[in-house]
């Protein structure tokens, strides 16, 4: 049997061509929307929707453990239902979930929007993508993928916070679901007008169910284990024991089935056939704990310690946004005009991130948004360098008929990625502080003339405001307190931040390693295809 997927316009690229892509560009600035809703309108839809933390968390674990479901099913969907009215659908999908959102506090009912908005939001990704890359000649991809990446990777980093944090502090945390709703109609009614890519013939496949249903319980328990696990004290809660076990078991039965499932089950494997995308799924996870890491540093660091607001946390990253796209475009003229490969950007986008990072980790509880800047704004730069590279490194040599689940793969390896990457920083500080708490508050103590003046100094200042000389030494003693804290998590914040430096400095030969090991198997496999057979 046979159905079809998208290849080549059914209209004039001419006409049609600005009208597809704004429109999908469009439709994944409501993903993007939706994806970071909760990073700074948390205590705002908690009080709203009286929540305990365990409840609340699931609207995040909801959307992102269907949303890495949706990356990995998407591409069965296009090869039943054609890609241009996929991503129509999910896009008006989105838009009402995100508008019915907007108008509830029913906790249950919002659970269950964001389980949609997550699977919604894989589909017009996974979708858009594909289209775009199918409907257009490879020579016009780098430009274009560098549109595509606008409005799915920095938005979601640097656009989106500033628009949140804006919305939190002048209006409600209801208004960020609203904001949707004009994105997604004007998205599906340009997606409406430009026709899509005309169909093609391929191979339909049954839908696995087995296969479905043991990654569907994989991603659900490693999507908790890794959001909840820090706050949980990882395996010291048997919860996060037991579910990390029947994850790794789900995923090694998965595995198992896809490879006895014959080229029916949800994974293709013709695409580890192809070494760039081999190399570039693995550099995925890097890359995804680089951004969604930093992304989770950099306003949490601005929001505890030095108590910005919403707005201002979300400004922080604004101006990045601009360096980002600057890049994408360098990147794109670079690859597109100068026919510069895409790996040699690589290293370019690396050494930014990771000078960046590095120049972040000197902050202290004294800095303000003029002194993070430079690092911020490195740091968008290097961001465009490398994600516009590996995608074309990851997607250019696909075919027609796998790329879709090429995109869905990379896609959720970058999203676990990034998973990782949180759980990691987000342990790593909680450990930091504890720590630096006990060496900082073994030092001080009432013995040491510096705190004893110090100690005598804000007690006398609070008794000359009228305040009690015990209850003044209690105030004075307590405030010191909250000064070894607050200086023990930035000093937590300061190594999180050359963490992701280093990252990069242990990744970065291991990946060139990976790199020359494929490209000399490649190179045999070819030499041995080549070998002419001797007659019998």
């Amino acid at each position: 049997m046979s159905t079809t997927i998208a290849v080549t316009p059914v209209c004039d690229r001419a006409a049609a061509g600005p009208l597809l892509v704004a429109g999908i560009v469009l439709a994944t600035l409501t993903e993007a929307i939706a994806s970071t809703v909760l990073s700074l309108g948390r205590s705002d839809i908690i009080g709203d929707t009286h929540a305990t933390p365990d409840e609340f968390a699931w609207l995040d674990i909801g959307y992102t453990a269907l949303k890495l479901i949706g990356f990995m099913v998407a591409p069965w969907l296009m090869s039943r239902v054609n890609p241009h009215r996929l991503v129509i659908c999910a896009t008006l999908i989105m838009g009402t979930a995100c508008g019915i959102a907007a108008v509830t506090y029913r906790l249950d009912l919002l659970i269950a929007l964001r389980l949609i908005q997550g699977f919604s939001g894989a589909a017009l990704l996974v979708g858009g993508q594909t289209i775009i890359f199918l409907a257009y000649p490879r020579s016009n991809q780098p430009i274009l993928q560098a549109l595509f990446a606008m409005g799915s990777v920095v938005a979601p980093g640097t656009i989106a916070p500033a628009l949140q944090g804006w919305l939190v502090d002048s209006q409600s945390w209801t208004w960020i679901f609203f904001s949707v709703v004009p994105l997604a109609v004007t998205a599906a009614g340009l997606l409406l007008i430009a026709d899509g890519p005309r169909p093609v013939a391929t191979v339909r496949r049954p839908f696995d169910r087995i296969g479905f249903s043991l990654i569907s319980v994989t991603l659900l328990c490693f999507t908790y284990v890794l959001s909840q696990g820090s706050r949980w004290n990882w395996f010291d809660e048997s919860r996060i024991l037991w579910l990390t076990v029947i994850g790794a078991a789900t995923l090694l039965a998965f595995l198992g089935q896809q490879v006895m499932a014959k080229g029916r089950g949800l994974l293709d494997f013709t695409l580890f056939r192809s070494e760039d995308f081999c190399f570039a799924f693995i550099v995925s996870f890097v890359a995804g704990a680089a951004l969604f890491g930093s992304a989770f540093l950099i306003p949490s660091f601005a929001v505890s310690v030095l108590a910005f607001r919403p707005t201002d946390a979300g400004l922080l990253l604004l101006p990045s946004g601009a360096l980002f796209v600057g890049s994408l475009l360098v990147a794109a003229f670079l690859m597109q005009v100068r026919h510069v490969p895409p790996v040699a950007t690589v290293p370019v986008g690396i050494l930014m991130i990771m000078v960046a990072m590095w120049m972040l980790s000197g902050s202290t509880s004294e800095s303000g948004a003029d002194d993070m800047m430079a690092a911020v704004l490195l740091r968008g730069f290097g961001l465009g360098f490398l994600f516009l590279s590996i995608n074309l490194i990851a997607f250019s040599n696909l075919n027609d008929r796998n790329r879709a689940s090429g995109i869905g793969l990379f896609n959720a390896g970058r999203q676990l990625g990034g998973l990782i990457g949180v759980a990691g920083l987000q342990r790593l500080i909680d450990h930091d502080v504890a720590g630096n708490v006990a060496v900082l508050g073994a030092s001080v103590t009432s013995g040491v003339p510096a705190v004893s003046e110090r100690l005598m100094t804000v007690t006398a200042m609070l008794a000359a405001r009228g305040m009690d000389a015990v209850a003044a030494g209690r105030a004075a003693a307590s405030l010191l307190g909250r000064a070894v804290i607050g200086q023990s998590t930035v000093i937590a914040f300061d190594t999180a931040f050359n963490a992701v430096a280093l990252l990069f400095v242990f990744a970065a030969p291991v990946l060139v390693t990976i790199k020359i090991g494929f490209h000399r198997y490649a190179k045999m496999h070819a030499a041995r295809h080549r070998e002419p057979r001797s007659p019998t």
